[in-house]
């Protein structure tokens, strides 16, 4: 398939992503630490629901909600307590959204590693954080 750099393949990539999507407290740590320094500024959004309890300890809070904006593309993966991750996939132009469409887990991730991979083929720092990633570092 598509290769974003020096031996890095995009089923690598899947598979590194696949890893952690269970859970998206995870999935948003590895795609802020990971990935948001590879990325343009605002390219990952992370969403956080605060307790008081929480903002008086300093807390950051439970993640509800993960955006990354690659391109054309949003890629949404939020959650609620006690329901299973929603996914979405979403066409974007100039901040009007042209197309959106609920997507299952695999479908999503597959779609993140495409859009990934094809940012690594034009930014080489992208691409070293990708082949990190792939090797669990």
């Amino acid at each position: 398939m598509t290769e974003p750099g020096d031996g890095l393949s995009l089923e690598e990539i899947t598979a590194a992503l696949r890893a952690d999507s269970a859970d998206v407290a995870l999935y948003a740590r590895v795609l802020t630490e990971s990935l948001g320094d590879a990325l343009p500024a605002g390219c990952v959004v992370v969403d956080r629901d605060r307790t008081m309890s929480d903002r008086m300890r300093g807390r950051p809070g439970q993640v509800t909600k993960v955006t990354v904006r690659l391109g054309e593309k949003v890629l949404t993966l939020a959650t609620a307590p006690g329901r299973p991750p929603t996914a979405e996939i979403c066409r974007e132009v100039r901040g009007v959204v042209l197309s959106r469409q609920p997507a299952g887990m695999q479908e999503w991730v597959d779609e993140l590693a495409r859009e990934l991979a094809a940012h690594a083929q034009q930014n080489a720092h992208a691409a070293e954080v990708l082949r990190k990633l792939v090797a669990g570092s």
